[in-house]
């Protein structure tokens, strides 16, 4: 079968096509929705630089995760085409997963895809029944044949430093202890907390309640379907408004018409719900309150100073020492018997202690991933200092 190849910034016959010439190729990997919106953080960093040019590629496995390749149509970059992705050399290669960075060519950076480097869970979701414990930050998946992946490896934290060192020593020379570019994100846009309760439609004497559900049936989603509808009816008989935010893996296995039909009564009554490509980060700085679960936004809430209250939380099958086990001891645990909001009420902000278990460069992660950036692409960085935009506003899909 003749697979067509892209025309324009790539190839061979490029410099026939483009109008700016010479420029730097930076690759962007989105095997996952999850993987493409945190590099769309990282992105920012790169931004105005006549000098680079930005493509993307949904890498070709045996399995693909739906709305991939849609999330990547709708940045309105240059999309590659993976057969000719693995077949050309790049000068930079982004990734928050190490889905097909065996195959493609260019220095690669790696960073997380969620909270820390560091699993939450005490063993991966596919694991058998025999399998050990396992990190994230672990041998066999930064090697391939012995060999090591990347180029630089972005962690969050100072202890994600001290784990690879027992688990990938080979891997130390390219870590850089970066901190959280999501997390800074977001609390570059605490001040935009109007902005965003005003894109969502909530009134500025109204309360508004964010559900986090990650993925897995271990989930609030996966445990307590009901939950969402029971909040709505709660919150909106006192006149107040709730949120919903879906890990991308939710919509990803089951599709965005299914969530649409199983949320239809509390998208009725007035449910906002988030969608998966972009948002959800708004949605946490909007709200006041909110309920989660193990999942990496449950800890960024409470990262940012949102009270957080756990609706469900599968003990046994979390990592001790991990980021959510620590939030585990602090947040309260819901009783789904009982009213909601004044349970809500009771539940302590605990910024300060959660962002320096995230993060152990606040505020300095633009600086740091983009001056390693430029080294991989060996160009003098930009004059004006790394900054961070807001993110934008909130945009909940039509009920």
């Amino acid at each position: 079968m003749y697979e067509r190849w892209v025309r324009g910034a790539i190839g061979q016959d490029s410099d026939l096509w483009v109008t700016l010439a010479g420029c730097r190729k930076v690759l962007v990997m989105v095997p996952t929705v999850t993987a493409g919106t945190r590099l769309t953080d990282v992105l920012t960093l790169l931004r105005g630089d006549r000098r680079i040019q930005t493509l993307y590629t949904v890498p070709e496995t045996f399995e693909t995760w739906h709305g991939a390749a849609e999330f990547t149509a709708a940045t309105g970059g240059l999309v590659v085409p993976w057969h000719q992705a693995v077949n050309q050399n790049f000068d930079l290669v982004l990734a928050a997963t190490m889905t097909g960075l065996d195959q493609v060519r260019g220095q690669v950076m790696l960073l997380p895809h969620g909270a820390g480097s560091l699993m939450s869970r005490k063993y991966s979701p596919w694991a058998g029944r025999s399998a050990r414990p396992h990190t994230g930050l672990a041998r066999e998946t930064l090697t391939k044949r012995g060999k090591l992946l990347l180029s630089a490896l972005a962690l969050t934290h100072d202890d994600e430093l001290r784990v690879l060192r027992r688990t990938c020593p080979e891997a130390l020379p390219v870590a850089v202890v970066a901190g959280d570019i999501c997390y800074d994100r977001m609390v570059v846009s605490m001040s935009r907390y109007p902005e965003y309760r005003e894109a969502l439609g909530v009134a500025a004497d109204q309360t508004l309640v964010t559900i986090s559900s990650t993925w897995s049936t271990d989930s609030i989603f996966g445990r307590q379907p009901d939950l969402c509808r029971d909040v709505v009816r709660e919150v909106a008989d006192s006149g107040h408004r709730a949120a919903l935010v879906l890990h991308p893996h939710v919509w990803a296995a089951h599709g965005k018409w299914q969530i649409h039909s199983w949320l239809a009564e509390c998208l009725d009554n007035g449910l906002l719900l988030i969608p998966p490509q972009e948002g959800w980060q708004a949605a946490i700085v909007a709200s006041d309150y909110v309920v989660g679960d193990f999942g990496s936004t449950t800890q960024y809430a409470a990262a940012i100073g949102k009270p957080v209250t756990l609706a469900t939380f599968p003990d046994h099958k979390i990592r001790s020492g991990s980021l959510a086990h620590r939030l585990a001891k602090l947040a309260p645990r819901l009783d789904v018997r009982q009213r909601l909001l004044p349970q809500l009420r009771q539940a302590n902000p605990h910024a300060e202690q959660v962002a320096c278990w995230m993060s152990s460069r606040q505020g300095r992660s633009a600086s740091i991933l983009r001056h390693t950036m430029y080294q991989l692409l060996q160009l003098t960085e930009p004059k004006q200092p790394a900054a961070l935009p807001p993110v934008p506003s909130p945009c909940p899909v039509p009920s």
